[in-house]
């Protein structure tokens, strides 16, 4: 028996001995696409957020999120998608990953209007900012006002499908407080302990062997 054109093998294993092969037989029908629709192109091109998923070759697995303003994740075509990744701590957790694996999954949720996802799932591959605009001139060039690409993500799309909404919390999009929280630990120490704010103890209650 052919394997179905999407989903894994775990999920189809789990299916059959869990008796819902039927009900995924629907949706993969209904809702996967292996390209982007006109309306999944629209979609991404107003989200300011997406989540993303990687892992090493030894399927160890790292979560990381990416913001911008509305179509900072740029539509190529139908089959590709880009992302810009700017200066950060140097560790490149994610781009290390695709390095290795170049498997990438990304989720786009809108928490404000129709509170609605969209998975993205493909092949990924890196980028100077260079390199990629000698292959694709129409990408965006103030992706973020006063910072650079050191370098993009190309994903090309191997399935695209719902996530519904559920379970999507509403939530209303607000200002940063304009003042400063003398008690908020740094971002660098905020988990950490290791230079807290004052009035704080670094570590109480906390033991290292």
């Amino acid at each position: 028996m052919p394997r179905p054109p999407f989903g894994s093998a775990g999920e189809h294993q789990l299916q059959q001995q869990l008796g819902t092969a039927e009900r995924a037989a629907r949706f993969y029908d209904q809702q996967v696409r292996p390209c982007l629709t006109p309306e999944m192109r629209d979609f991404i091109g107003r989200q300011t957020m997406v989540f993303l998923a990687t892992a090493d070759s030894h399927g160890e697995c790292d979560a990381s999120f990416r913001a911008g303003p509305p179509g900072f994740v740029h539509v190529i075509d139908d089959h590709t998608l880009a992302y810009p990744e700017f200066r950060g701590n140097g560790v490149l957790a994610s781009a290390g990953n695709m390095t290795e694996n170049p498997h990438l999954g990304m989720l786009f949720v809108d928490f404000t209007h129709h509170h609605v996802g969209l998975h993205v799932n493909g092949a990924s591959r890196l980028f100077s900012d260079a390199d990629l605009r000698s292959l694709h001139p129409g990408l965006p060039t103030d992706v973020a006002p006063g910072r650079d690409p050191e370098r993009w993500v190309r994903l090309s799309v191997e399935e695209a499908y719902i996530h519904c909404s559920k379970y999507i919390p509403h939530l209303e999009p607000a200002p940063r407080p304009a003042g400063h929280d003398a008690a908020r630990p740094k971002d660098a120490s905020y988990f950490t302990g290791l230079d807290t704010a004052p009035g704080q103890r670094s570590g109480a209650g906390v033991l290292r062997s």
